[in-house]
């Protein structure tokens, strides 16, 4: 069973360009037909959507349209029963007449809106604050086109977009491509609580939103603490469906370990806990998610994913998204929701969020110790360093390597530090792509987009600048795309509670030090958690869907030989050099498996992705 959530479109203010070929040759990109969605045609265009995910409304006296994709919330009143008595979309245009573009102050919850004022010759384009939801757009001449997918939008004839080679750069240094941009030249992509406004004559993008630093000093550690679990409580019983059978992913960490326990306190009954395991010593992680299970009294479910499993998921994942997606725990993810289905569960909570607002990535804090370096006074540093980088034969003394290593890398600056064991920067660029790809491409974007989201963060806290430039990135472009494409592929739907927006505005109430504090992570976090979750979990490491696929290349042989027909394939498109798939084999057969395991998979879903998208 495969659930599509789709929404597409286009308007023209200034002549007719409605067609059903177009509409047909846009829903065709992601497998769906006219039959499949619910249109709403006019003389500026067209919108249609998949039912029934979505809410429709037109306000012909006002000459106005909304579609509403996902579930918003309304924090007014009136507005909340307007969307529970006529629908998302009515409550839309609603706040649309009494307030214009304010609108988007009113909404929160996941959603991805589309807003068409034929009397005003304005569209209002907009995705929710976290960027659960997405939507891309093109400008074809007067034209505004529109999809939850890139690929259809491209696929508009006025569009008619080829695969963006700068694109498909990005791709291989971030493993997926980071928004704004798309697989597709000319398509963009919105981030996490940004809009478009279109009339016509101009389109105007901004951030409608952005998470306030506003440090509660009034409260102690110990109601903040009882705040952060009621809040998270509150997360869970709003995206807990009492009409649909709910159950939650268990992976054994913090987050879904969590999860799963509010999710029984909530319902008054044991929750439905998904957990995947690995045959594979150091990948399997099982036992944690057994430890929350008896801990909580779970009814719990388990799946061992085999190499079997991998070669049917690779190309499954290459053909269910619109852009190449290279996060290898899609397949776990992917046998994680299927088996939710089977069990008879529609909709799945995930623990996504927690580290990206509460401070749980270990680079925190590993970065906070290059940091300290900049806190030498200068003038010691000029005397230092010379000493430490020139010392003779200093390579070769263990202590002073270590010195070198730790100055090379203080030196380079934020965000930029965080990419220097990106495979990219590992070899120089002319020994893995041909000359001729290099030259159409900028290979300074990728940390060109990840600087703007590292400074365009309302904090000058170097923890929560981080922790901002993961939320767009590893959360909105990474992981929120991993785990609600492969649960529409596997046929339910995902919900994150600790996305929820009165949880995320309290994480801004915290200090840096409540997050990431002398080396600990997510300190408030853990302290709040400790006494509701079992301690072997409050002391875990962070591990998640690791998947031992480079382990497995080398010892099966139907994974080997998909690997081995994708990477040939991809050496003769003119990106990537044949001699460096020649190391990467080298290297993965010389005993790091598991490291450059990582960089294969990328590469091949790519070739995969290629040859089921041209």
């Amino acid at each position: 069973m495969t659930t599509r959530r789709v929404l597409c479109g286009w308007v023209n203010f200034n002549e007719r360009v409605a067609s059903h070929d177009a509409l047909q040759a846009m829903l065709g990109a992601e497998g769906l037909s006219l039959g499949d969605v619910q249109i709403q045609a006019s003389e500026t265009g067209v919108i249609a959507c998949t039912q029934p995910a979505a809410s429709s409304a037109t306000d012909l006296g006002a000459g106005c349209a909304a579609i509403v994709l996902g579930r918003p919330r309304w924090p007014d009143a009136a507005l909340a029963v307007r969307a529970q008595s006529d629908g998302q979309a009515a409550a839309v245009l609603a706040a649309w007449r009494d307030g214009g573009e304010s609108v988007l102050q009113a909404m929160q919850g996941n959603f991805a809106m589309v807003l068409v004022d034929t009397r005003q010759r304005r569209v209002l384009l907009a995705i929710d604050r976290s960027g659960i939801e997405r939507l891309c757009f093109a400008l074809a001449g007067e034209t505004l086109v529109f999809s939850t997918s890139a690929r259809a939008v491209a696929r508009h004839p006025l569009v008619a977009a080829s695969i963006s080679q700068q694109a498909l750069y990005e791709y291989l240094y971030c493993h997926m491509v980071p928004s704004p941009d798309t697989a597709f030249v000319g398509v963009e992509k919105l981030l996490p609580a940004e809009s478009i406004t279109f009339t016509g004559d101009a389109l105007t993008r901004r951030f409608y939103w952005q998470l306030a630093y506003d440090i509660d000093n009034a409260s102690d550690e110990a109601a903040l603490r009882q705040r952060f679990m009621d809040l998270t409580e509150q997360g869970v019983a709003r995206q807990r469906d009492a009409r649909a059978p709910t159950g939650a992913f268990l992976s054994g960490g913090t987050d879904s370990s969590t999860v799963s326990g509010m999710l029984g306190k909530v319902s008054g009954k044991p929750a439905e806990t998904f957990s995947i395991g690995f045959d594979e010593e150091g990948f399997d992680e099982l036992e944690f998610a057994r430890i929350t299970s008896r801990h909580f009294g779970t009814n719990p479910h388990e799946y061992y994913v085999t190499a079997d499993d991998v070669v049917e998921a690779m190309p499954l994942i290459a053909s269910a998204y619109d852009e190449p997606f290279g996060n290898a725990s899609a397949a776990p993810t992917y046998f994680c929701a299927k088996m939710a289905r089977e069990h008879g569960i529609e909709v799945v909570l995930a623990g996504d969020g927690g580290d990206e607002f509460f401070g749980g990535n270990e680079r925190y804090a590993k970065q906070g110790v290059f940091e300290r370096y900049h806190r030498v006074p200068s003038l010691l540093r000029n005397i230092m360093e010379p000493l430490v980088m020139k010392f003779p034969l200093g390579g070769a003394i263990m202590p002073l390597r270590k010195a070198q290593s730790y100055l090379q890398q203080a030196r380079v600056p934020l965000p930029d530090r965080m990419e220097t064991y990106n495979f990219l920067h590992r070899s120089p660029l002319l020994e893995i792509f041909e000359p001729e790809f290099l030259k159409v491409v900028d290979t300074e974007r990728p940390l060109e987009l990840a600087r703007e989201a590292y400074f365009r963060c309302g904090s000058a806290e170097m923890i929560e600048r981080m922790m901002h430039l993961d939320h767009k990135t590893t959360l909105a472009d990474s992981d929120l795309r991993k785990v609600t494409r492969m649960c529409e592929a596997a046929g339910v739907e995902v919900r994150f509670p600790f996305l929820d927006d009165d949880l995320i505005a309290f994480s801004g109430q915290l200090k840096p030090e409540h997050k990431v504090h002398k080396g600990r992570l997510r300190v408030l976090f853990k302290d709040a958690l400790r006494g509701f979750l079992p301690d072997e979990t409050i002391t875990k490491s962070k591990h998640g869907f690791g998947l031992p696929f480079g382990i497995w290349l080398n010892e099966h042989g139907p994974l080997k030989q998909l690997a081995e027909d994708a990477l040939s394939s991809l050496g003769k498109r003119g990106i990537v050099r044949a001699g460096y798939l020649d190391y990467l084999r080298r290297e993965h057969a010389a005993g790091h498996a598991s490291y450059y395991g990582v960089m294969i998979w990328v590469l091949v879903e790519l070739e995969l992705w290629l040859q089921a998208n041209t």
